[in-house]
């Protein structure tokens, strides 16, 4: 059984209201994705009653379609009424769901890790972008999603609340789908407070250079604000920085940068200018990302290491492999000097040097330099799991086809360590490409909590295309890879799909807390049951949904 996300519809209210008998308006499934020309696919389908809790982000689709061109369409949510109690339409939200190019998934290897050349891979237009306009057109036979979703108030009085979505346009008769909301008396706290440590890597550049924008300007931050925010809802924790130039390389469309000028002088001392790192950090720390900073990387993936000479202005680079002479130099002053820094902004104990994929003897040279400079400066790796460098890594996280011993866990929670995993191409599934299965991006979060850990890294949270509003394809890797969220403050199915595992996440952890106090075995052991199907095999022979199903069915009964 597929959950509709949430957001709860009374099946006594279900039927649509389209007085014109050409127009259809029907109620779907959150991780239902139809062909554009596929209107006769569309399967209406059955509501049901799943309760939600204060504090919550709900979610739910509707699909239009219509023998006839629609023009100018307006979608609108009313508010929600519970006899004398309101929730404010203002809390409401109703969207197109835009149609964004993509290329399938290579159906003959498990990593999809590998160049895409022009034409190598077939290509399909796939519902994701969430807001692509306000006014539409639409073709006849064509399916146009829409995505609905409520936050209810912290504050909204307990009981059932109804309402409805409202389409509208210039050449047909208004269509509204009711819907009913059964709000509990739970509480879920505010996403800054979720104990869940969502890390999703952030890219500046790549927002400069779509809205070309002189980097760094206020405009450039002003633009950022509605992305950034976005992720700050979803609970993010860390600030993606990068004190270096091109740490992977520039393998993205948009290279990332050094947000610290470091300036060898003409009598060979070293300068360092922090004045970007600092604006960012604090334009984050604004909009509500302010637990950690991550910043890359002590460990390029081309071993060059950039400096500006203090003689001619000129940036220049340092090719020095991990344990070497010139490596210990470059890398030794600037730790001195930067901890000092973040200790007079009050950060050193929130940063991390972060290093990802990097073999071990590299791992194991750089922290022997971080050490004899800075005994206390955190290290955080995304990468394999390494045992004999463990303990030296406040933050780590692990792919998510490997593994922590037991032990290690449960050591690492007792000293209150971060203990992650990823996925990046390397998975065919469970991902969130543009291809994937939406209820792939809900069930990696519920693998974190299935295998006891803290949270879920992902590589790319804004790294656009050339145009992702209209095609998400790469160079490398499928589409949509590089990003999660669109221009413009726009999120995606894939974005708000993982916001649900998230808040499921918190609200499994909640409720286990409280069983666990209340010695109620048997929902303790019914979740424990459920987790179990979080697994490769059941999701190979099974998908996603199956699991979901059973784990939000334990909490919800």
């Amino acid at each position: 059984m597929k959950h509709l996300t949430i957001l709860s519809v009374a099946a006594v209210l279900a039927a649509v209201s389209c007085s014109d008998a050409k127009v259809s308006l029907v109620w779907g499934d959150t991780s239902d994705r139809y062909d554009i020309e596929a209107a006769e696919e569309v399967v209406e389908k059955t509501p049901f009653r799943y309760s939600v809790w204060k504090g919550e982000k709900a979610s739910t689709q509707a699909f239009l379609s219509s023998e006839m061109d629609l023009a100018g369409v307006e979608v609108s949510v009313t508010d929600l009424r519970n006899g004398s109690h309101r929730i404010s339409a203002e809390a409401a939200k109703a969207a197109f769901v835009g149609y964004v190019m993509a290329d399938v998934i290579d159906p003959d290897r498990y990593s999809q890790c590998a160049w895409r050349s022009p034409g190598q891979y077939d290509s399909l237009m796939v519902a994701d972008v969430i807001g692509i306009a306000d006014t539409m057109d639409i073709l006849a036979g064509t399916v146009q999603p829409i995505w609905v979703s409520v936050r209810i108030p912290a504050d909204a009085a307990p009981g059932k609340y109804t309402g409805r979505l409202i389409v509208k346009g210039d050449n047909f008769s208004r269509c509204t789908l009711p819907f009913e909301l059964e709000v509990s008396d739970r509480v879920l706290p505010e996403p800054s407070d979720w104990k869940f440590h969502l890390d999703l890597w952030q890219n500046p550049y790549s927002v400069a250079r779509y809205y070309n924008v002189e980097l760094w300007s206020k405009e450039h931050f002003d633009l950022m604000r509605p992305v950034m925010k976005i992720l700050a809802d979803a609970g993010q924790k860390s600030v993606t920085a990068t004190i270096l130039d091109r740490p992977w390389n520039g393998q993205t469309y948009d290279p990332f940068g050094s947000m610290v000028v470091k300036t060898r002088n003409a009598d060979g001392s070293w300068s360092y200018d922090y004045t970007v790192f600092d604006r960012w950090v604090e334009f984050m720390e604004e909009v509500g990302i302010d637990r950690q900073i991550n910043c890359y990387s002590m460990i390029p993936w081309a071993l060059k290491f950039d400096y500006v000479d203090g003689e001619t202005g000129r940036t220049e680079y340092i090719d020095a492999a991990p344990g070497t002479a010139a490596y210990r130099v470059y890398w030794s002053q600037f730790i001195a000097d930067f901890a000092q820094h973040l200790k007079d902004k009050g950060w050193f104990d929130k940063t991390m040097i972060a290093m990802d994929e990097r073999p071990e003897e590299a791992m194991q040279a750089a922290l022997e330099v971080v050490r004899a400079v800075e005994p206390d400066f955190k290290v955080s790796l995304a990468g394999s799991y390494h045992p004999e460098i463990e303990k030296d890594l406040y933050d780590l996280c692990i792919a998510f086809r490997e593994s922590y011993p037991d032990e290690v866990l449960e050591r690492r929670h007792n000293e209150g360590l971060v203990t992650t995993l990823y996925t990046c191409c390397a998975e065919a599934y469970p991902n969130m490409f543009l291809a994937s299965d939406p209820d792939e991006a809900t069930w990696l979060m519920w693998r974190a909590l299935a295998t006891d850990c803290d949270g879920y890294l992902r590589w790319a949270y804004n790294s656009w295309t050339v145009d992702p509003l209209k095609d998400g394809r790469f160079r490398q890797w499928p589409a949509g890879d590089c990003f999660l969220v669109y221009p413009d403050g726009r999120s995606s199915i894939r974005m708000e799909k993982l916001i649900e595992g998230v808040q499921d996440y918190e609200k499994a952890r909640i409720l286990t807390e409280e069983w666990t106090a209340s010695g109620n075995e048997a929902k303790l052991s019914a979740l424990e049951d459920a987790l179990e199907l979080f697994n490769f095999e059941t999701l190979t022979a099974e998908g996603a949904s199956g699991a979901l199903s059973a784990a939000k069915t334990v909490l919800s009964d």
